[in-house]
Parts: C-alpha cells; structure tokens; sequence
C-alpha cells in the first residue's frame, strides 16, 4: 500500500470513527434526558386538568351550574394556547396540592399565593396576579404613602392582614384607625370623606376605583398568585410560563383584571 493509498484509508476509518462517536452519543443523550411524566400524560391525553377553589370571587364560582371566574378563563386560555381541551377539578383550598399528589389535577388555578415550603411536591409558575395590600384614597388626594397619613384617619377591615399592618403602623405615628367589619362602607367612607384612605387587598381595590373618583396610592406588600403543578413537571412549568408571558404580551391577562375586578392595573413580578 503506497502513501496515498494509505492517507485515504485513515481518512476513511477517521470518518467511520467520528460517525460511530456521533452516534453513540445520540443515544447516550437519547437515554439519560429526563421526561416529564406529567406533560407527556397532558399531551396523550389531550386533556389539562385543573384544581381550582369553587367560592373564591372573583376567581371561581359557580353561576346557573356553570363554573365562571377568573382562575377559570385563565385556564381555558391555558388549554388553547396548549391546544388541549381543559376541565376543572373541584376542590377545597386545604386539598388542592392533595390533587397534584394524587395524581387528580395537572395543575392548580386557585388564587394560590407562592408557597415555597410546598416545593417538594410542586412547582410554581410565574406570577399572574399580585393578592397584596393596597393604600386606596380619593383620586384628588395628596397622600402617596402610609407616612403620609399621620394624624388623619386611616380605615380598615377588622381582623384583616390589612387591621394589623394598620396597627403596627398606628404603634409607630400618630393616626386614627377607623375598623369597619366591611369593605363597603369603607369605600363610602373614602367618598364620603370621612376616612383619608383606607388599606385593601388588592382585588378588593380594584373594585373600588372602577368608579374613577378613587384611586391605588400605594402597593404596601406584594403577594403573589402562582399556578402550581407537580413536582416532576419540569416541562408543564416551561409550557405554562411561556404562555403566561404571551398572554401578559397579548394584554389577555389585563382583560381578565378588567372582566372580574371592574380595574386594570398592571401585573407585577
């Protein structure tokens, strides 16, 4: 075998070489990628099946047998942008990551705050909804802050997360808390003029600046609501999340605030 003759030969088993690498690691890779269990199911299926708490409003009720809200529309558009049809599982609060568990749900659309304590059964999405406490006063009012409300009269819903945020502040500066065992007179109280503003949840506030004449001054603490599914879900949390930033791009999400809270404020993260 002459030189030339032998450089073609170590050409020739460099490429079989190289090709046979190629394809052993084709099929190392094929055999150690993890599969996510729960989406492959949801595919099969053709099916998403989603938790969610009957009763909560403005997030999911049932009106003449049919189920409404919120968390609902977010799940069917959830479904289609999946392209898979959806039905909801219905489930107390306390039982909701039991569905996920049991192998019940897919995922939960729940008013779910971010529970990072449950991580070792689910997994979270990335927000879709901020649950927090909110400072509400007339749109011609010059308050833009809790600091602001020293020695005028601050109201709140008795026995609230909002009640104790108030009287932590009231420990610190001089205010006069109004408690009220309702929202609603509270909101006429701001319209009335005789409270200066008053501390809300944020779906609460929302619905009482739908109006115009009363307005959000102040985010006073930011509590997230999620989607959760399982665990091994790793590829439904990127499916969901992907969708969940096209639906806020598309303004779908603002929609839904609008439909089922009377107001529109954007979505933080």
């Amino acid at each position: 075998m002459n030189t030339g003759q032998w450089q073609r030969w170590l050409d020739g088993f460099a490429i079989v070489v190289l090709l046979a690498y190629a394809w052993l690691a084709w099929n190392v890779n094929q055999a150690v990628t993890p599969i996510d269990p729960v989406y492959a199911d949801i595919r099969a299926r053709g099916v998403l099946r989603v938790a969610v708490d009957v009763g909560y409003r403005p997030f999911a009720e049932e009106r003449a047998g049919e189920l409404v809200g919120f968390d609902i529309d977010l799940g069917r558009a959830i479904g289609r942008e999946l392209g898979v049809d959806v039905v909801f599982i219905r489930s107390g609060f306390d039982a909701l990551y039991d569905q996920l568990t049991g192998q019940q749900a897919d995922l939960i659309a729940a008013a779910l705050p971010y529970a990072p304590e449950q991580g070792y059964r689910a997994r979270f999405s990335r927000p879709y909804f901020d649950g927090g406490l909110m400072l509400v006063t007339p749109v011609d009012s010059t308050i833009g802050q809790l600091a602001d409300l020293q020695d005028r009269r601050l109201g709140v819903v008795l026995g609230s997360e909002g009640d104790s945020l108030a009287r932590r502040f009231a420990l610190q500066t001089p205010v006069t808390l109004v408690e009220t065992d309702e929202i609603a007179p509270l909101v006429q109280g701001l319209r009335t003029g005789t409270i200066d503003a008053a501390i809300l949840d944020h779906v609460a506030a929302l619905g009482a600046i739908a109006a115009g004449d009363l307005r959000i001054a102040a985010a006073l603490s930011y509590e997230p609501y999620v989607l959760a599914m399982p665990a091994a879900a790793f590829q439904l949390e990127s499916e969901i999340n992907r969708v969940l930033a096209r639906l806020e791009e598309r303004g779908e999400l603002q929609v839904l605030q609008q439909r089922w809270m009377g107001s529109h404020e954007p979505v933080r993260e």
